[in-house]
């Protein structure tokens, strides 16, 4: 159902907010108390009536907000989202931050802000990221290896799923399965179909030796429904979490790659180092789902369905799939996927199959070029799946990471050239560390990794790693720094006696 009270009360939060910011710069003009600024004196003094009208106005503005969402909640009958009670302590940790004057950070906050008053809703995310990185490889004997890695990151829990197989059994041999599964509100439904939604491809009978990909297709199709109807029973049997999961993979024949996508995951072919094909995301916005959305007696509000769910296509999910008068694949969200085939290729290089935490950070050309260039330096496809993560993490991505790797027979191997060029750059980076930290000797301040960073940044550096950039070597300057921090460590003091004793010999 629709509930026009959750856009109104973020509205009317942003409207606070701007209230808010605009009384502050009221009092940059007149004055905590309304007298004329004068820059000439009196700055301590009103330095503490700021402070005290800071506190003042922050614990105002937290009670209006918090009212605002207790009256959305009490107006409908249906929960407020969990990511507009997140938005509401985030926007207060903000103008909370804003007040003080920038001293701290957005994070330095007491233990209240942890929990909403509604209803105990803790935080989706952590102090600080899970770094521990879960890896597999493996591969079969026609020319075929992959590697995948997943990282939880800054999110409070890990609900990624994945399933490799690189042969299937019987007279399928030859054919590969590979995907990914981005849970969301739980791990039940993104982990059942890891274990499960190739049996129920595999059960259709459209998947043959003498293929056909127009049976292929359907057989594909027909599996996701059939594996979600029978969930839909058994959540309501046992009473399963109300989690959903996208779900992305790619079927590898002799012949034909087939993607297959169902949500915002996505997968990508690199065939002569550049993007050939990928799949498109499922967004409540894109006018295709909207229009299924709403013909289903939903809306979209804030690119969302009925104003809570970010994706049209899920498998689970079933609180949006109970309208009687659709059709299973007509529901507010939908479990079909898209499947499309192509012809192979000698050009073929690598699949790429990933969850949004990767792609929210990086764009398919990045990687693409990205996941090339590592493969001329590194004949270890797990190390370069961690990469991957590493540089999400590392430009932002706050959600769990799930990567597959699928080296084809017409990947890029390990060159002498792209090694030499590689240590070469790694040099440079090296002298430039070096450079930055003398920079700071001259100014008498002690080494400082954050500094360094900002200095190479705006460094031009020859070699980066296309699509990493600067970013994706933070392992290498961090080694550097501490070599030449250490150095400096170890540099005898100047007592200022050396003189004096050279002349009395």
């Amino acid at each position: 159902m629709t509930c026009p009270v959750f856009p109104r009360a973020t509205t009317e939060a942003l409207d606070l907010l701007r209230s808010d910011r605009r009384g502050r710069r009221r009092q940059r003009r007149t004055g905590p108390l309304g007298e004329r600024f004068d820059p000439s004196g009196g700055r301590r003094s009103r330095s503490r009536g700021r402070r005290s009208r800071s506190r003042r106005v922050t614990r105002k503005f937290g009670e209006r907000l918090r009212g605002v969402m207790r009256t959305a909640r009490r107006a409908s009958a249906v929960e407020v989202p969990s990511f507009l009670r997140q938005l509401a302590r985030e926007t207060e940790r903000m103008v909370t931050f804003f007040f003080r004057s920038g001293i701290g950070s957005p994070r330095d906050s007491s233990g209240e802000d942890e929990e909403d008053d509604d209803g105990g809703m803790p935080s989706p995310y952590l102090d600080r990221p899970v770094l521990t990185k879960h890896t597999a490889e493996g591969g079969n004997r026609w020319g075929t290896n992959y590697a995948m890695a997943g990282m939880q990151g800054w999110r409070a829990q890990m609900e990624d799923a994945h399933a490799c197989e690189p042969e299937l059994d019987g007279e399928l041999e030859e054919w590969g399965y590979y995907g990914v599964f981005d849970g969301h509100a739980g791990t039940t439904v993104a982990q059942f179909c890891a274990r499960n939604l190739l049996q129920h491809i595999m059960a259709t009978d459209g998947i043959k030796a003498e293929e056909d990909p127009v049976q292929v297709k359907e057989g594909i199709r027909e599996g996701f429904l059939a594996i979600d109807r029978s969930m839909h029973e058994m959540a309501r049997r046992e009473t399963w979490d109300r989690s959903g999961s996208t779900a992305t993979a790619v079927m590898v024949s002799p012949r034909h790659i087939y993607f297959i996508n169902c949500g915002d995951s996505r997968a990508l072919l690199c065939r002569s180092g550049r993007v050939h094909f990928y799949t498109e995301d499922h967004k409540p916005c894109n006018p295709r789902e909207r229009e299924r959305i709403q013909n289903a007696g939903g809306s979209v509000t804030l690119q969302r369905v009925n104003g809570s769910l970010a994706v049209s296509r899920a498998l689970g999910d079933f609180d949006f799939k109970e309208v009687g008068w659709r059709a299973q694949t007509e529901q507010l969200v939908s479990p079909e996927p898209e499947v499309y085939e192509l012809e192979r290729s000698d050009d073929d290089e690598f699949l790429v199959v990933a969850c949004d935490g990767v792609w929210d950070a990086l764009s398919n050309e990045d990687l693409c070029a990205f996941v090339h260039s590592r493969l001329e330096v590194c004949d270890d496809l797990r190390e370069v799946c961690t990469q991957v993560l590493d540089l999400c993490l590392y430009k932002g991505s706050l959600d769990n990471m799930s990567i597959i790797i699928i080296s084809l027979p017409g990947a890029p191997h390990v060159s002498q050239d792209a090694l030499q060029r590689e240590a070469e750059m790694e040099q440079i980076i090296d002298v430039k560390v070096g450079e930055a930290i003398q920079l700071l000797q001259s100014r008498d301040e002690e080494p400082d990794l954050l500094f360094v960073m900002k200095f190479l940044m705006a460094e031009y550096i020859q070699g980066l790693p296309p699509g990493g950039g600067i970013t994706c070597k933070r392992d290498c300057i961090i080694a550097s720094y501490q070599k030449h921090a250490a150095c400096k460590a170890q540099e005898p003091m100047d007592t200022g006696g050396s003189d004096d004793s050279n002349q009395s010999n």
